[in-house]
C-alpha cells in the first residue's frame, strides 16, 4: 500500500483491530438472514509525510450510504458546540447577509440551522439521503454529492463561491484527501477562510482511544500531517485551537496560499512543537499502541464474563459506530451484552453490525434496570450520565472501557 497523500510505501503498521464490518452498517431484522461482509481493519503509519491511514478496502460509497444512520443533532452538547461556532464566526469575520457560508459534511442542518435565522446565505453539501433530507426539512439547502474538485468548480461559475467552508468531522472521512482539499482552495473567495474541525492524533494515542478507528475513517490526523497535505494543496492554515469535542480535536484555520492575507499566528507553531516534542515525527511514538488497545480489549471482555458469572446485567448506551469498533475487536456477542440503547428512531430495531447487538428504545432501561450501563460515546461522558442519573435509582452504575475500565 502507498500513502494516500504523498504516495510513499507503508510498511510499519500502527494498530491491527483484526476486521470487522463497517461500523454504520447496521443490520435490519430482514438481514438477519444475511451474510455480513468483514473487511481487515489495519492502520498504518506514513513515515514521509506522517498521515495515519487505514488500509484500502472500501470506497467511500460503499460507506456512506443513503440510508446513513448517524445524525448530528441527537447530542445536545454537540448542538451547544455549533451555535457557540457560528456566534464565534459571525463576530470574528463580520458576516452580514451578503457572505456565503457552506458547510461540507453539513450531516442533518445540526449547524447551518444556526446561520439561517441569523440571515446568512448558506448552503450544504451532504452525499447521504438520509441526513441530507432531515437538513432539507429543517428549511437548508442541501447539494446532495461528495465534495471534488469537480463539484468545486461547478458551483464557481453558478456564483457559489464561499466566503467561509466549515468542515467538521470530515476531513478523516475522505480516500482522496488530496482532492478533498483541493477542492477547498476551488471554492474559497480570495479572501476566504475554511475552518476544520478533526480528533487530535496525539489524543487518540495518549488515550488509547482505539474505538474511533473504523473504515469510515480512512486518516487519523496530527497537525503536521494536516499542514503537509494543506500546503500541497494551495491552503495554509494560519491558526488552531484545541477544542475538548470528540476525546480532543484541533480546529484549524486555513486560507488560500495563493491570496490569503491573514498573519499566521503563534498558536500554529505551538502546537506543531507540541507534536514534534512528544515525537509525532519519529516512528517510535507508534510502537506501543497495540498493546495498549490490546489491555483495554481484554480488560473489557473480563469484566463482562465477570458480570456474567456473578448474574449481574450489564446493558450499553449509544449505537455509536464506536461501540462496533470495540464490540468486534473483543468479540462481544449478546450473550454477554444482551442489547444497545439509543434515542435515534433510524437505528432503533436494527442490529449491531458484527456483533449483531439488538439496538432498542430507552425503555427497555427501566423495564430490564440492569446493574451496569456501559456508555459507549464515551466522548459526551457528561451528557450522557446526566441523562441517564435514572439508573442509580435501582443502584445502578456506569461502565466505560475507554481510555482504561472504569466503574462509577
Amino acid at each position: 500500500m502507498k500513502c494516500r497523500h504523498c504516495d510513499a510505501g507503508l510498511t510499519h503498521t500502527f494498530v491491527d483491530l483484526e476486521s470487522s464490518p463497517p461500523s454504520n452498517a447496521y443490520v435490519s431484522a430482514k438481514a438477519l438472514k444475511k451474510p455480513e461482509y468483514w473487511y481487515p481493519l489495519k492502520v498504518m503509519v506514513c513515515e514521509e509525510c506522517w498521515l495515519v491511514q487505514t488500509e484500502d478496502f472500501l470506497g467511500a460509497k460503499d460507506l456512506f450510504k443513503p440510508e446513513y444512520a448517524y445524525f448530528s443533532s441527537f447530542s445536545s452538547s454537540w448542538l451547544e458546540h455549533a451555535r457557540n461556532y457560528v456566534d464565534e464566526v459571525m463576530s470574528r469575520f463580520k458576516l452580514n447577509t451578503k457572505s456565503i457560508v457552506v458547510e461540507v459534511a453539513a450531516n442533518d442542518g445540526y449547524l447551518l440551522q444556526y446561520f439561517s435565522v441569523k440571515g446568512i446565505s448558506c448552503y450544504g453539501i451532504e452525499p447521504t439521503h438520509s441526513t441530507a433530507e432531515a437538513a432539507r426539512k429543517k428549511g437548508i439547502k442541501i447539494i446532495e454529492e461528495f465534495f471534488t474538485v469537480a463539484l468545486a468548480k461547478e458551483l464557481v461559475v453558478n456564483r457559489q463561491s464561499a466566503d467561509i467552508i466549515v468542515a467538521n468531522n470530515v476531513l478523516a472521512h475522505v480516500p482522496n484527501i488530496n482532492d478533498f482539499v483541493k477542492a477547498f482552495t476551488v471554492l474559497l473567495k480570495p479572501n476566504g477562510v475554511a475552518t476544520f474541525e478533526f480528533p487530535h492524533l496525539m489524543n487518540l494515542v495518549k488515550n488509547n482511544q482505539f474505538d474511533t478507528i473504523y473504515h469510515e475513517h480512512y486518516s487519523y490526523l496530527s497537525l503536521q500531517s494536516v499542514y503537509n497535505v494543506f500546503k500541497a494543496n494551495g491552503l495554509t492554515i494560519y491558526d488552531v485551537d484545541e477544542i475538548p469535542t470528540h476525546g480532543g480535536s484541533l480546529r484549524v484555520y486555513a486560507q488560500r496560499s495563493d491570496r490569503g492575507q491573514i498573519k499566521t499566528r503563534t498558536s500554529v507553531k505551538k502546537i506543531l512543537d507540541n507534536e514534534i516534542e512528544v515525537g509525532i515525527n519519529k516512528i517510535e511514538f507508534y510502537h506501543d499502541f497495540q498493546f495498549k488497545t490490546e489491555k483495554v480489549k481484554n480488560d473489557f471482555l473480563l469484566f463482562l464474563l465477570d458480570s456474567k458469572e456473578k448474574g449481574l446485567k450489564v446493558a450499553a448506551y449509544g449505537a455509536a459506530a464506536k461501540g462496533n469498533t470495540l464490540f468486534n475487536y473483543a468479540g462481544i456477542k449478546k450473550d454477554l451484552l444482551p442489547y444497545v440503547v439509543d434515542k435515534n428512531e433510524a437505528k432503533q430495531g436494527k442490529f449491531m453490525p458484527g456483533s449483531r447487538i439488538p439496538i432498542v428504545k430507552i425503555d427497555c432501561l427501566y423495564s430490564h434496570k440492569p446493574d451496569y450501563v456501559l456508555i459507549l460515546p464515551w466522548n459526551l461522558r457528561e451528557e450522557i450520565t446526566e441523562e441517564l442519573q435514572f439508573v442509580r435509582e435501582w443502584g445502578g452504575k456506569f461502565v466505560f472501557a475507554i481510555p482504561r475500565l472504569e466503574i462509577i
